[in-house]
């Protein structure tokens, strides 16, 4: 994916800006022609909110038009490889291009009574959600009536846009589109952060279909030298992080039972706030562990 700084794109001709920009709303380069009327952008906010305005400020068939433009989730076009990049790469990021056939039907049934009750597809940005976020989701707002739907559709498109446009234009300033997933272990027992400790973070699937996210080690602060998710919204789910507490303390010398009390201490917790920050602590002895919500 090509990228453009905010300087470039305040200097570019007309068609440049557009052709740049086109895509940050599917198939609909519309909304940047009309944002590069506005230009000068000082910030990629004043961006953002120019493209937004565009959009409502559009005659009602236009924003018909932008909603149909979006693909079914895991439908059809996606099967067939039909897809624009963004859209190939947004729903590749939740697993939808990896569904089971059972997985496959009931998308496309989902996707069926929506279209059957609201005449337009389901949208919703995919990288806030994990796959269970998405079918639940996707059950809460086929139980809503028909008031206010569009507006949803629309609410989502623009955090898709936003999202895009993060990533394409690089500013002074960023959207808030990011949240940011941390840890820190205390060893109470040695009176210290504890370094050494291996980690994994584990998304948690209702139907038994639980995704490695990511494995780490603490390093002598007894934080992991990266954020475990970072520079992108932590998806809504159930999560799981898995430390090695047995493995540290055999390796620094303290004698425990075997096999031990605490082998592997798991901590289950849920992300309801993509953009937020969820830090994750663990306080932990040989024989007991807790934790909270840290910052």
């Amino acid at each position: 994916m090509t990228s453009y700084s905010l300087d470039a794109l305040n200097a570019a001709n007309e068609a440049d800006f557009s052709a740049a920009l086109a895509d940050i709303y599917e198939h609909s380069a519309w909304v940047a022609q009309a944002a590069g009327a506005r230009r000068p952008f000082a910030t990629l906010a004043a961006l953002h909110d120019v493209m937004t305005a565009a959009v409502r400020a559009a005659p009602a068939d236009a924003r018909l038009k932008l909603v149909k433009a979006h693909p079914d989730l895991a439908g059809k076009a996606a099967r067939a490889g039909a897809l624009t990049a963004d859209s190939t790469n947004e729903q590749a990021s939740v697993g939808l291009d990896r569904l089971t056939d059972k997985e496959f039907a009931r998308f496309h049934r989902l996707n069926d009574a929506y279209q059957a009750k609201f005449g337009i597809p389901f949208i919703v940005c995919v990288r806030r959600h994990t796959k269970d976020s998405i079918l639940n989701e996707f059950e809460r707002r086929l139980s809503h009536g028909n008031d206010g739907e569009m507006e949803t559709a629309l609410g989502e498109i623009f955090r898709i846009a936003a999202l895009r446009l993060d990533a394409r234009v690089a500013a002074p300033d960023r959207l808030k589109v990011t949240g940011r997933l941390s840890t820190h272990v205390l060893d109470v027992h040695g009176g210290m952060p504890a370094a050494g400790v291996a980690i994994e973070l584990w998304e948690l699937s209702q139907a038994g279909q639980d995704r490695l996210i990511v494995r780490s080690i603490t390093n002598r602060d007894g934080r992991t030298d990266q954020p475990l998710i970072a520079e992108r919204p932590l998806p809504i789910g159930s999560y799981e992080l898995r430390f090695a507490t047995a493995a540290y303390y055999a390796a620094r010398g303290v004698a425990l039972s075997e096999p031990p009390y605490l082998d592997v201490v798991p901590i289950q917790f849920a992300i309801a706030e993509p953009e937020g920050h969820y830090h994750v602590p663990l306080v932990m002895t040989p024989w007991s562990y807790s934790t909270y919500r840290g910052s």
